[in-house]
């Protein structure tokens, strides 16, 4: 079976920063549901319609195609009076901001403040994504409903 919208593609991936070191690879397959329900980079979908297991599918993403641009209005300084007494360098904050949640990453404690990122660690990059799909398959009616593979490697309620 090839790939189409509402199939879950199962596949391992390998994804490569600019300067083609790896960054992520998976050490089971991933599985996600194919047409547009937001499993995977839309330029990813593109490249893999169409092909079958065994296929690979090499693509370039621009920051755009990814994690987006680098936004310093994402930057945040704040005291450490008002943050949790355990935050650390590397770890993670969530706030809610009009509704949503807003995750910053802690990119250093001094003078009695926190820097916080609330970036993606890849924004701003242009990454390399190689794929081998391992399995087509057509998706259940309740996961084309709910937008997202259920079972193995997949998302379980």
């Amino acid at each position: 079976m090839n790939v189409f919208a509402n199939t879950v593609v199962t596949l391992n991936f390998k994804l490569f920063d600019a300067q083609n070191k790896l960054i992520e690879e998976t050490d089971e397959p991933i599985a996600y549901l194919h047409g547009g329900h937001s499993g995977i980079f839309p330029k990813v979908e593109e490249s893999i319609n169409g092909k079958g297991p065994g296929d690979k599918v090499s693509v370039t993403l621009e920051p755009d195609d990814a994690f987006g641009e680098y936004d310093a209005n994402l930057i945040r300084i704040e005291p450490l009076a008002s943050l949790p007494p355990d935050l650390a360098v590397g770890g993670y904050l969530s706030a809610e901001k009009d509704g949503q949640e807003q995750v910053f990453r802690v990119t250093n404690i001094a003078d009695g403040s926190a820097v916080l990122d609330g970036n993606h660690e890849l924004a701003g990059q242009r990454l390399r994504f190689d794929a081998t799909i391992v399995d087509v398959r057509p998706a259940t009616q309740e996961e084309i409903t709910h937008g997202h593979v259920h079972g193995a490697h997949g998302h379980h309620h």
